[in-house]
């Protein structure tokens, strides 16, 4: 999305670039063979999309207006185990109405097998950490403004 800064009669308009909402987040995974069956569970979602691109299959579900993707490639790298702490991606939240939903996923998690943290309750919003068969980092999060 663009928009123009006013400027002084008789300047020049200069475009202004900002950034739009996130539309999509991919994640490499090791095998998609386990990955879409859990990510399936837990969204409780179809994939819209499964593709070989050649370098890489890429099965994706949609989230509201977000597109998940989960790509895997025919010569993974396999060698490093996630971490947080390395630069790059840290973790993925996905939106909660309130704390009360929180807890209600937390209660999901639970009945599919999956472990997870206890909710944070902090000033921020309210979170919930899980990690996806790869050890990728996930969260669950309401903001402050519906943390109740």
């Amino acid at each position: 999305m663009t928009a123009t800064t006013p400027l002084a009669p008789g300047a020049a308009q200069e475009r202004v670039l900002r950034l739009g909402a996130i539309t999509h987040v991919a994640l490499t995974v090791r095998e998609l063979d386990i990955s879409v069956p859990w990510y399936r569970a837990v969204t409780g979602t179809e994939p819209v999309l499964d593709e070989d691109t050649g370098p890489f299959r890429h099965v994706v579900f949609a989230l509201g207006d977000t597109l998940l993707g989960l790509h895997a490639f025919p010569d993974p790298v396999n060698d490093v185990a996630f971490d947080p702490r390395r630069p790059g991606l840290d973790h993925v939240a996905f939106g909660c109405a309130d704390p009360d939903e929180l807890s209600a996923w937390a209660t999901r998690l639970d009945d599919l097998g999956i472990g997870h943290g206890e909710a944070v309750h902090a000033h921020y919003g309210h979170g919930l950490a899980f990690t996806d068969p790869d050890g990728l980092a996930l969260e669950l999060f309401c903001p402050p403004s519906s943390a109740g």
